[in-house]
């Protein structure tokens, strides 16, 4: 029924002329053959299907910009694939795809490339002299190392290489100037490769779950981010360098060893989202009543034993997490927080609740599970 229902689909497009066609989710284990004569496709949506193979009459949709291949069965790419020089865009995600063919180094203007989810465990070699790349996405692909010749690949500016196995960054990695958002989630990274500061266009940089002990001075010259996670390290402390990201908007240093914030945080006016969370941080600096910009703060599983009064003078906080502390009395000036539309204060040693709190008029969730 799928197969005939695509064949349909195929039918109308040819009749009308259109340059789209979506078949996906359809449960289609081949194509039918008459896909070939819509010769003026430009894009493609083939996602979600159950294709192991692919059919040589896509040779002949030479006007296709766009394919989406993503979720199928895909174990081997045909070297027919080279014929659609006009390629912009190819999404082979979920696959199971251990190679890429040689004959993709004809996709001269591949701009978007996605594929991730696929068994390839080396970076193939025909992906570096795809030069025209400016979007990659290589997650859970279990890479161990990337190649020096990755740095041909120098009109990236964005970059997914989360849930590999990468333990180092080549040298000639920062040579990828043009990055402006790079995913290193979730390797074994225990250091930043020299003349990473060269990446002075990033603004997303995401570090969580590797094994970084400490801030190198190349990433806090990374003066443009704007968004930067440093989740599930093992940071014991933070340099005073960290003063220079003033335009940090977004920062995410929970789940590490941290026992103090340094007094140049209070340098960081412009986050609106900072996560401490998970580490055993006793106290704020004065310093903190500056980041006047905050609106969600998460303070969970720490070591607080009272409520810093810096805090209470954050009056822009929508979301405040205190769960997981040893509180054991709150400040009347909590008050003050009346914006806050979200406050947790489980797990907590707190015997009284503060009347003042009464006026947070825009407190929807309050979370007081597991205190005394």
């Amino acid at each position: 029924m799928s197969y005939e229902r695509a064949q349909q689909k195929i039918s109308e497009a040819n009749r009308t002329g259109q340059a789209e066609l979506d078949l996906s989710h359809m449960d289609l284990w081949r194509i039918p053959p008459e896909l070939a004569s819509l010769t003026n496709l430009t894009r493609l949506d083939l996602d979600d299907n159950q294709l192991s193979t692919l059919p040589p009459e896509l040779a002949s949709l030479t006007n296709l910009s766009r394919l989406y291949l993503s979720r199928n069965q895909l174990a081997t790419l045909p070297p027919v694939l080279a014929s659609l020089s006009n390629l912009s865009h190819l999404d082979l995600r979920d696959n199971r795809l251990t190679t890429l063919p040689p004959e993709l180094t004809a996709l001269t203007n591949l701009s978007v490339l996605y594929l991730s989810g696929n068994q390839l465990t080396a970076l193939p070699p025909v992906l570096t002299s795809l030069t025209n790349l400016t979007h990659l996405d290589l997650r859970n692909i279990q890479l161990t190392a990337l190649p020096p010749e990755f740095a041909s690949l120098a009109k990236l500016s964005v970059l997914y290489l989360s849930g590999s196995q990468l333990t180092t960054l080549p040298y000639e990695f920062a040579s990828l100037t043009s990055l402006t958002f790079l995913d290193l989630n979730d390797n074994q990274l225990t250091a930043l490769p020299p003349k990473f500061a060269s990446l002075t266009h990033l603004s997303q940089l995401f570090l969580r779950g590797n094994q970084l002990t400490a801030l190198s001075p190349e990433l806090t010259s990374l003066t443009n981010l704007s968004g930067l996670s440093l989740r599930g390290n093992q940071l014991t402390a933070l340099p005073p360098e960290l003063a220079s990201l003033t335009n940090l908007t977004d920062l995410n240093l929970g789940g590490n060893q941290l026992t103090t914030l340094p007094p140049e945080v209070g340098s960081l006016t412009n986050l609106t989202r900072l996560f401490l969370g998970d580490n055993q941080i006793t106290a704020l600096p004065f310093e903190f009543a500056s980041l006047a910009n905050l609106s969600h703060l998460d303070l969970s599983g720490n070591q607080m034993t009272a409520l810093p009064p810096e805090l209470t003078t954050l009056t822009n906080l929508s979301h405040l997490d205190l769960s997981g502390n040893r509180l054991s009395t709150l400040p009347p000036e909590l008050s003050s927080l009346t914006n806050l539309s979200s406050l947790d204060l489980g797990s907590n040693l707190l015997t009284a609740i503060p009347p003042e709190l009464s006026s947070l008029t825009n407190l929807d969730d309050l979370n007081l599970s597991f205190i005394n």
